[in-house]
């Protein structure tokens, strides 16, 4: 690992397990974290969860496995140019997705309804119940068991009534910081913004490729057409080479500016606040950041993102078939619980186990029991 800012979380000052153990050999802890959460089921289903298109929609499309490993790779690289933790970023990183139901937000809206009079559904939470509870790996204790410091990371968001929740749980643990109004480290804080910048490109990226969007509706975004621009000069034949390769130039310089320009940003907020230490860092304002004008590029690329691609008639159409095969789904198994295995048709909490069988399937898993429970398949018009 390079040299630590005195701001960073040391791996060896970590607060440590929910259960002891003895510490690891030829790596540190959150090295540790990072190949738990690598070797998880819930991190491999994700190569089978959409990101925006539906899995069968095509082969090329981001997945939330991809998503998670170019937020990782932008991660590490800024959190080396900053001199943050890089194993706790890819931690992070690597595993704040593990939550995220099929059909991505499609999936998470209609499962959060069906959840909404059985103690709610919201993927952040999700994702820490998995590394804590759901992963059955080890025979001393149920989950991942991660440290806290990755913990913390993994639940970017959480409301009052469910932090006092987990803390009457876990008093002084991961969701304190929401109680006392504190900030996340600065480990998490980057993730937070690297997985923005990850999905503003590749949402582009898979928007052009489908057909969905079109170069000339993105020629007014600053922050696509200045690097654009930018490629063509440096390159006058790119025209005449392929607009793939045009548009991965263009993509390409796009994410290095983003990068350049927080870590430039956030070096001086550093260098205005000067924290102490990584328990410093939870009582100033957000120290990672983009500056000014690039944060107004992306505010406005992410709006053009959420009318045009998002709110795309096929995209939508691809919504309301996901949230059909979850609603069915969760009220096929609330009424049949044998139909599903037997860990979780068991449970004493039962709306809270169809809720964590349907989370963890993939899209086509969850496709393939719809249609086997129903005899009807919603996506067959769409294909």
């Amino acid at each position: 690992m390079a040299t630590l800012a005195p701001w960073a979380l040391d791996p060896a000052q970590s607060r440590g397990r929910r259960h002891a153990e003895p510490p690891p050999a030829q790596r540190n802890e959150h090295q540790r974290d990072r190949d738990r959460i690598v070797h998880s089921t819930a991190f491999r289903r994700l190569v089978y969860k959409t990101q925006v298109f539906i899995n069968h929609e095509g082969d090329l499309f981001r997945t939330r496995l991809t998503h998670s490993l170019e937020v990782a790779q932008l991660g590490r690289s800024m959190a080396r140019a900053l001199g943050f933790n890089e194993d706790l970023v890819e931690a992070i990183a690597l595993a704040h997705d593990l939550g995220h139901t099929p059909f991505g937000h499609a999936g998470q809206d209609q499962l959060a309804e069906c959840m909404q009079a059985h103690g709610g559904f919201e993927h952040n939470l999700q994702s820490l119940r998995v590394v804590d509870r759901l992963e059955l790996r080890y025979a001393a204790f149920d989950g991942l068991n991660l440290t806290l410091e990755t913990r913390q990371g993994i639940l970017k968001h959480c409301s009052r009534r469910n932090a006092e929740l987990l803390d009457s749980a876990e008093p002084g643990g991961v969701a304190r910081r929401f109680i006392e109004g504190l900030q996340p480290s600065l480990e998490a804080q980057l993730v937070n913004l690297a997985d923005e910048m990850a999905y503003n490109a590749h949402d582009i990226d898979d928007g052009l490729r489908s057909g969905l969007i079109g170069l000339e509706q993105l020629e007014g975004l600053a922050l696509f057409s200045r690097w654009r621009q930018d490629a063509l000069r440096e390159h006058p034949d790119l025209p005449q080479r392929g607009a793939r390769r045009w548009l991965a130039e263009t993509l390409r310089r796009m994410l290095a500016a983003q990068v350049q320009d927080l870590v430039q940003a956030t070096s001086a907020a550093l260098q205005q606040h000067r924290p102490v230490d990584a328990e410093g860092v939870l009582h100033l304002p957000p120290l990672v950041q983009h500056g000014g004008a690039m944060r107004a590029e992306i505010v406005a690329l992410k709006q053009f993102l959420f009318k045009a691609l998002y709110r795309h008639p096929q995209v939508e159409d691809s919504t309301l078939r996901a949230r059909t095969v979850v609603r069915e789904l969760f009220a096929a198994y609330s009424a049949a619980p044998g139909e599903m295995p037997e860990d979780y048709a068991r449970s004493p909490e039962l709306h809270r186990a169809v809720a964590d069988y349907i989370a963890g399937m993939t899209d086509r898993y969850a496709m393939r029991e719809h249609q086997r429970l129903s005899g009807r398949d919603v996506f067959a018009a769409a294909r």
